[in-house]
């Protein structure tokens, strides 16, 4: 299944789009007619994440555009670069630019929801509307909890390198299943693919997205956010929810804001419920015609 699955992503465009010097992001892109819509990844699994999404988009006459953040998939891993979510946000942007395929819908998942409101409030010519899988307005690039392992990246060669990693992504993926028997060892290796490229390139940019700062809060500015945004989030009880908080501040605070409820699911809605993914976007492609 997972070489099937590798072999139809091969038939998809694969740019490397240059962003900055020595910053390139890759970039599957297909076809080339249809309604443009980015989908932006987040920290790990890249565009393997949305492998089911994708071929369902296609069908509905939407030309989906993958773009994996810097440090991410198959695009670079310089670590002496900025992995801000304002950064990353800037070079989503270039890439749209380089396509010319703005104005564009974004489908984006965790913390690939954060680029995208920030996308939004730098670019609004850029992006007409947002469905948010998972994602809220996350103020730092990484989390304390990966902060916190990143002080101990010195031993991770030492105990098992990329196996170490695949057993701990194996694990943040159980964790944050409604149902997760879609946790296969092919999904493990898919989800790892990139990072397994170049390991060392993998830990110094881990290490430099967890000491990244940003240069503003996001939060006060949602308001300023003009595009309708959908939140899908899954009620399963599951690592890596958006807090009520932020969901309520969400609602406060963006002109035109909904939430979807996907019953039973978790944190990848993307591997769980695509067919809802899908209808998401319909639904906001309807709203910003």
């Amino acid at each position: 299944m997972l070489l099937l699955t590798l072999s139809l992503l091969g038939e998809a465009q694969r740019p490397f789009v240059p962003v900055a010097p020595g910053e390139t992001l890759h970039v599957e892109s297909r076809p080339d007619s249809g309604r443009p819509i980015a989908i932006i990844p987040g920290l790990f699994g890249a565009s393997f994440t949305f492998r089911k999404v994708v071929p369902l988009l296609v069908a509905r006459g939407f030309r989906p555009i993958v773009i994996e953040p810097l440090g991410t998939g198959f695009s670079s891993r310089p670590d002496k670069a900025d992995y801000s979510l304002d950064a990353q946000s800037h070079r989503l942007g270039a890439v749209l630019d380089s396509l010319r395929a703005g104005p564009v819908l974004v489908l984006a998942h965790s913390l690939g929801a954060a680029m995208a409101y920030r996308l939004a409030l730098e670019r609004p010519d850029l992006v007409l509307g947002i469905v948010s899988l998972e994602g809220g307005p996350t103020e730092e690039a990484t989390t304390p909890m990966f902060r916190s392992a990143m002080r101990y990246v010195s031993w991770v060669k030492l105990f098992g390198g990329i196996k170490l990693i695949r057993r701990k992504i194996r694990g943040m993926l159980l964790d944050s299943s409604g149902d997760p028997s879609w946790v296969t060892d092919g999904v493990v290796l898919g989800y790892t693919l990139g990072e397994a490229r170049n390991f060392d390139a993998t830990l110094k940019a881990f290490l430099a997205m967890s000491r990244a700062r940003e240069h503003q809060k996001l939060g006060p500015r949602l308001g300023n956010i003009a595009c309708p945004v959908t939140l899908v989030v899954g009620t399963a009880r599951h690592d890596g929810d958006v807090p009520p908080k932020e969901v309520a501040l969400m609602n406060h605070s963006i002109r035109s804001f909904a939430v979807d409820s996907q019953l039973g699911a978790g944190h990848y809605l993307q591997e769980e419920r695509p067919t809802a993914v899908v209808s998401a976007v319909e639904q906001l492609a309807k709203r910003t015609r």
